[in-house]
């Protein structure tokens, strides 16, 4: 009998080391080895100046770092808003990081900037300034606007889109209606 058990928990022994081990999935995103402080999914962040709001930031995950002071953004969404309050411009991007110190926030990824005056603007990589709150970058550009399209490098702009510099034009077509 005692043959038996000992065949059965070596051919047990056996089988179960020479299974596969299962690797558990780990999140390489973290920043130079810090843990997220805080973690959240499905967020809404409102931006406040002396009660009014400026902006609204709509994230599927946010990550921040305490030690490194700053956010992660997975899935952006901003509407930014004028003086009345009014929603007049959007931002969207697959990623986005914001500076905890200065409240600089940087797009990446499929960036898109639109106005409410028809104007759209699509890049890889954008940054908020926030003590003028303009938007920048020095990378490819595309301006679509209701009489022109703009291809560049280089792009300063108020956070509305309506006053905005391409540095190095590469393309500039004039868009006009035909009149019947």
């Amino acid at each position: 009998m005692k043959k038996i058990f000992a065949a059965i928990f070596f051919f047990i022994s056996v089988i179960s080391c020479s299974e596969e081990k299962i690797q558990p999935s780990i999140d390489k995103t973290n920043v130079q080895g810090e843990i997220p402080s805080n973690e959240s999914w499905n967020s809404k962040i409102i931006f406040t100046d002396e009660g009014k709001i400026k902006a609204v930031l709509f994230t599927d995950h946010l990550k921040m770092y305490d030690m490194q002071k700053i956010t992660l953004l997975d899935g952006v969404k901003i509407n930014f808003y004028n003086k009345d309050q009014k929603n007049t411009s959007w931002l969207t991007s697959l990623r986005g990081k914001v500076d905890d110190v200065t409240k600089n926030m940087f797009a990446f990824d499929s960036v898109v900037a639109k106005n409410d005056s028809g104007t759209v603007l699509k890049t890889s990589e954008l940054m908020w300034r926030q003590n003028d709150q303009r938007i920048l970058t020095d990378k490819f550009v595309t301006i679509t606007s209701p009489k022109e399209i703009i291809h560049g490098f280089g792009f300063e702009s108020d956070q509305h889109l309506n006053n905005y510099v391409i540095y190095n034009v590469t393309y500039s077509s004039s868009l006009t209606k035909k009149k019947k």
